[in-house]
C-alpha cells in the first residue's frame, strides 16, 4: 500500500530532520537572512531541511510533487496527483530567538484530499499525526474529540497581532474570551486547538505549508476550519485563517466575524 509506505519513510525522515536541527541548535554559525521583511526569517537549516525532503522525495517518489515554503518543491496551483506541503522550520523566528517553540509540518495530499499529517515538536518532545478517518494521535496517544459546548465566554483564544489590525472584530473576541495565548508558529496554534490548549486560532494571512498539517490534524479531532469568513479553505492558496472547536466556531462566526 502506497500510503503505508509513505508513512514509514516519512516518519524516518522527519525523526532524521529533528536530529539535524536539534544539533544545528548547539551551532553558533546559523545564517539568518531575510526575506519579505526583517521579521520574516529563513536560516541555512530551514533550506537543508526542505533540501533533504526534497530529495528523499525525488528518490523514492519521482512522480510525487512537493509545495515547500523555501523552494526546492515545485510552483502548484493545483493538487492532483500525490503532494508533500512542508515547512521545514515553522516559527523559524522562534528558532532563531527562542531556540523552542517552533516545528516540521509535513501534510501529504492525494487528489486534493488530506491523507497524512505530522506536526513535530522537538524541544517539546511532541509528535502530531493524523491520518485520514483514523483520528489524531500526539505520542501515540489519541487526542480526544473535541467538545461541541464550549462558550467563548470560556475559552482561550489565539489571535495575531496582524488578524486584530486586519479584522478589528476581534478585539470583541478577545474581550468576551477567558484569553489570549500567542506561540508564534501556526503550526503549534493549530495543535493548541486541536488539543483543546485553546479554543480557536485566526490569522490573518497563511501559506499552504503553514495549515498543510494542521489543517488536516484539526479536522481529525472535529474542529472547524474555514477562512475568516466561513468560506472553505483553499490549500494552495495563501489567505486568512480561522480554526476553532465547533461551537466556538459557530458562536465568532455568527456574533462576530459575520457582522
Amino acid at each position: 500500500m502506497v500510503l503505508e509506505k509513505i508513512d514509514q519513510l516519512a516518519r524516518e525522515w522527519l525523526e532524521e530532520a529533528g536530529n539535524r536541527i536539534f544539533m544545528a541548535l548547539e551551532q553558533t554559525n546559523i545564517e539568518v537572512e531575510a526575506k519579505s521583511d526583517r521579521n520574516d526569517l529563513v536560516t541555512n537549516v530551514d533550506k537543508s531541511t526542505e533540501r533533504y525532503f526534497a530529495e528523499k522525495i525525488a528518490a523514492h517518489f519521482p512522480d510525487h510533487r512537493l509545495l515547500g515554503e523555501e523552494g526546492y518543491g515545485e510552483e502548484i496551483t493545483s493538487l492532483e496527483g500525490v503532494v508533500w506541503v512542508l515547512d521545514p522550520i515553522d516559527g523559524t523566528v522562534n528558532f532563531v530567538e527562542q531556540k523552542r517553540n517552533f516545528a516540521i509540518s509535513l501534510g501529504i495530499y492525494k487528489e486534493g484530499i488530506g491523507e497524512l499529517a505530522y506536526i513535530y515538536d522537538i524541544i517539546g518532545g511532541e509528535f502530531y499525526f493524523a491520518k485520514r478517518g483514523e483520528g489524531a494521535f500526539v505520542n501515540d496517544v489519541e487526542i480526544p474529540k473535541l467538545s461541541a459546548d464550549k462558550k467563548l465566554e470560556d475559552a482561550l483564544v489565539i489571535i495575531n497581532t496582524a488578524a486584530m489590525h486586519k479584522f478589528p472584530q476581534t478585539l470583541a473576541i478577545i474581550k468576551e474570551a477567558r484569553g489570549l495565548r500567542l506561540y508564534g508558529a501556526a503550526t503549534l496554534e493549530y495543535m493548541a486547538v486541536a488539543t483543546g490548549r485553546a479554543d480557536a486560532y485566526i490569522s490573518a494571512n497563511l501559506a499552504p505549508w503553514d495549515i498543510g498539517a494542521g489543517k488536516i490534524i484539526a479536522e481529525e479531532v472535529g474542529a472547524i476550519v474555514t477562512r475568516v469568513d466561513g468560506t472553505p479553505m483553499t490549500i494552495t492558496e495563501k489567505g486568512a485563517s480561522f480554526v476553532a472547536s465547533p461551537g466556538v466556531h459557530a458562536e465568532i462566526l455568527r456574533d462576530y466575524l459575520g457582522k
